[in-house]
């Protein structure tokens, strides 16, 4: 009895390790995938590597609200990188309803003498105002506080918003 015992205990010791080598390397693969059921899930490439939300506070936000007639939808995820640096990724819309199936051009102008404008595109593949669940995916090119252009690619989320 006392060796299936250690038996079952090794095999459980075993089968419970984190073994990195089961983690993907290549970055899109690291990313959630697209679902559209409410998994509260975001992910995207920046500049070539796997951005997931965490290491934060509010790591995740989703909002689809009618503010004096008008539809404002955003979404935002951070988290810490390995300096211990916020690093926010947000998308939002300014006075538009989004539709199911339907693409958005994503446009902003990312300094104080308006000359550089960086564009991108939002995709809403589905949106449920009865469950308040909004899915989607994205890309754009932007330029940091630093002045460092960044590219965003593969973006997908799926999330339950707060209306």
């Amino acid at each position: 009895m006392k060796k299936l015992v250690l038996l079952l205990l090794t095999t459980f010791t075993l089968s419970s390790c984190n073994n990195e080598d089961d983690k993907p390397t290549n970055p899109i693969d690291q990313l959630p995938p697209e679902t559209q059921i409410g998994a509260n899930t975001f992910g995207c490439l920046l500049d070539g590597k796997a951005f997931l939300p965490g290491n934060g506070t509010n790591p995740l936000d989703c909002v689809y609200q009618l503010v004096d007639g008008e539809f404002y939808f955003a979404l935002q995820a951070n988290k810490r990188n390995s300096e211990n640096i916020s690093v926010l990724i947000g998308l939002s819309t300014n006075a538009k309803e989004i539709v199911q199936n339907s693409t958005y051009t994503l446009a902003g102008i990312f300094n104080t003498t308006n000359d550089n404008i960086y564009t991108g595109e939002l995709h809403i593949t589905h949106l449920d105002q009865t469950n308040y669940i909004v899915s989607g995916t994205f890309w754009f090119d932007i330029i940091d506080f630093q002045g460092n252009p960044h590219q965003i690619r593969e973006g997908r989320f799926d999330m339950q918003y707060t209306n």
